[in-house]
């Protein structure tokens, strides 16, 4: 303990104590909860002078107390509540101009009333928050979490006051070596807390997430599991699924676990076509929680992708979590409908949710609308291979990644990285992050984003040896981009694996609005004419499953420094920024048209 609290910090000396972080609930959006959304007090702190003292020690009187003079001589060089104020969910960078850049410590501080419930659990949900958070309520520390894009929680039944409370959370976005992502990464570091932050209400004994899936050898039937939250045993939850007349009550077993199968008469299985769901309810004591599943299959033959048992063609496109019109953090409802408008004008019945698990709402919207998803951590690049706390952090974002999603059927790939280097401490990294993710969810594949590494003359050859730890052969290349768009009628591939084969990325920039010779970079024409070179190369790859162009919409990215083309965007986007459609928007979405036609076939 003592070298823990030397490491955390020493204000947890002065909070006396610790809130027990607890497994992530599931279907937390369905859950009964009161909101902490709204205005909250923020502090920049540049030094961090409200976590060190002047010799960089943690002091106990940090900004977490929310410290006010009791005398008039008292000393105290900060004061929240005349601090400005931020709306959460948000990302620093684009509520507050003079942070557009800031890379650094903010706290933010929310006053709340609350009304304790008798005989029921407050759990302190946060939807994300970038990149590391301490976590602090009414001057107690509750711990600490790292990751920007995974949800956490903690069990705060006896921190929480029947009344009024402060919730401090010191949010810290620097970028590190040994974090996940790295130092480097193409897309914008929005700082903050990005999404939901709620006080859940639970009962003492609660359902705390569970999984249904139907079986795929086309028996009738469903298999599930339940996690209740303590190890208790014969607590009995009733499953009811009243549109397949399914109605059973089950029992936990010592460890507060409950599985079995499900039979039913017929059912009809989720598709792009038919995005079908049930409504499921279950029961606990006096407590509901309420859920809308679809049921499908996903499985790999050869080279075929296989939904349902049929050979499906993946018609996607890369997405980042970035709201449109002058960018920011995408963390609501409406953002995910309009960037999934987007991708269905394209024609997709898939998207790829880069470059880290997206918001609960995006996933969720995509299974209403019948859109397919990639999802994938933030192993990006040049990740610290031999650090094994670097290890531990990317693997406890993949659990929180398929513990939150298990039960979207949209959901079909888990990516596990993003054009990472060879060598054998990847591989040894990567691999080992495949095995967790198959241990976690036998049900979908694996894959990642890998790179061409051979290109001898005109002829590519993928050559990496995570194709074994994979389901599916998933790359990326720049044709046309990194190199001469006049090379792509030329090129031949080779893919040596048994497997099939995904372009998880291709494309160019082009500034909308801008014309010129399809030679001229920067003009729709030059990325228009990428595009037709590429398509038609692209067309004659053996396996070709499917599809995921970069990027839907220019995006930010610190690393696009052009004056006057980029200005810190990245502009390979089909759309603008404003949902301009480029010219390459209607090559790619006439080669859908003739794909899905092609296949309807089939």
């Amino acid at each position: 303990m003592k070298r823990f609290l030397t490491a955390l910090t020493l204000s947890a000396v002065v909070s006396a104590g610790f809130a027990q972080e607890i497994p992530q609930l599931g279907n937390v959006l369905n859950r009964e909860k009161t909101s902490l959304n709204g205005a909250w007090n923020y502090i920049v702190d540049v030094q961090e002078e409200g976590y060190y003292d002047y010799r960089m020690n943690p002091t106990p009187w940090g900004f977490f107390l929310n410290a006010k003079p009791q005398r008039p001589e008292d000393l105290i060089e900060y004061d929240f509540d005349k601090a400005p104020q931020m709306q959460i969910p948000s990302d620093w960078n684009t509520k507050d101009e003079k942070l557009f850049f800031y890379e650094g410590t903010l706290w933010f501080k929310k006053s709340f009333n609350y009304s304790k419930k008798a005989n029921k659990r407050a759990v302190l949900y946060f939807g994300a928050v970038n990149y590391e958070a301490y976590v602090y309520l009414n001057g107690k520390l509750l711990g600490r979490h790292e990751g920007g894009f995974t949800p956490f929680n903690y069990d705060v039944t006896d921190f929480i006051k029947d009344g009024e409370n402060f919730l401090i959370v010191k949010v810290d976005n620097k970028r590190k070596k040994a974090n996940v992502p790295t130092q480097i990464f193409d897309w914008w570091n929005y700082g903050g807390i990005t999404r939901d932050v709620y006080i859940i209400e639970t009962d003492d004994v609660y359902i705390e997430n569970y999984n249904f899936v139907i079986d795929k050898t086309g028996k009738k039937q469903i298999y599930f599991s339940i996690d209740l939250n303590k190890n208790e045993e014969g607590k009995a939850v009733q499953i009811t699924f009243p549109e397949l007349k399914i109605n059973r009550t089950f029992t936990s077993n010592s460890d507060g676990k409950i599985s079995g199968v499900l039979k039913f008469k017929d059912l009809t299985l989720w598709s792009p076509e038919n995005p079908k769901l049930y409504s499921v309810i279950l029961k606990l004591d006096e407590s509901t929680l309420k859920d809308e599943i679809g049921f499908r299959t996903i499985e790999t033959d050869g080279k075929k992708l296989l939904l349902n048992g049929k050979q499906i063609f993946l018609r996607g496109i890369s997405i980042h979590e970035e709201k449109t019109n002058g960018g920011g953090r995408a963390n609501s409802v409406e953002d995910a409908k309009q960037l999934l408008s987007w991708a269905k004008e394209l024609g997709c019945n898939f998207v790829r949710l880069a470059h880290y698990p997206h918001n609960e709402f995006m996933v969720r919207e995509a299974e209403k609308e019948g859109i397919l998803v990639w999802s994938e951590i933030p192993v990006y690049w040049t990740i610290d291979w031999e650090n094994p706390a670097t290890l531990s952090n990317a693997k406890n974002q993949l659990k929180d990644m398929i513990n939150r999603d298990k039960n979207r059927a949209n959901v079909i790939i888990w990516s596990i990285a993003n054009e990472t280097p060879h060598g054998q401490t990847r591989e040894k990294f990567l691999s080992q992050l495949s095995e967790y993710a198959k241990s976690l969810d036998s049900t979908r594949l694996i894959s990642m984003a890998m790179e061409v590494t051979s290109a001898a003359n005109y002829h590519n050859k993928l050559q990496d040896n995570m194709n074994k730890y994979v389901d599916v052969i998933s790359f990326n290349q720049y044709i046309g981009w990194y190199r001469d768009v006049n090379d792509a009628p030329k090129m031949t591939w080779e893919i040596p694996y048994n497997k099939p084969v995904i372009i998880s990325e291709f494309g160019g920039g082009a500034k909308y609005g801008y014309h010129g010779a399809k030679n001229q970079r920067w003009t729709e024409e030059f990325q228009e004419n990428l595009y037709q070179e590429n398509v038609a190369m692209i067309d004659k790859i053996d396996g070709l499953a499917g599809t995921t162009p970069w990027i839907l919409k220019d995006f930010r990215s610190p690393r696009r420094v052009l004056n006057d083309v980029q200005d810190y965007y990245n502009r390979k986007g089909l759309f603008s920024d404003k949902g301009e459609k480029k010219k390459a928007f209607y090559v790619m979405k006439n080669w859908y048209e003739k794909k899905k036609q092609e296949y309807d076939k089939k």
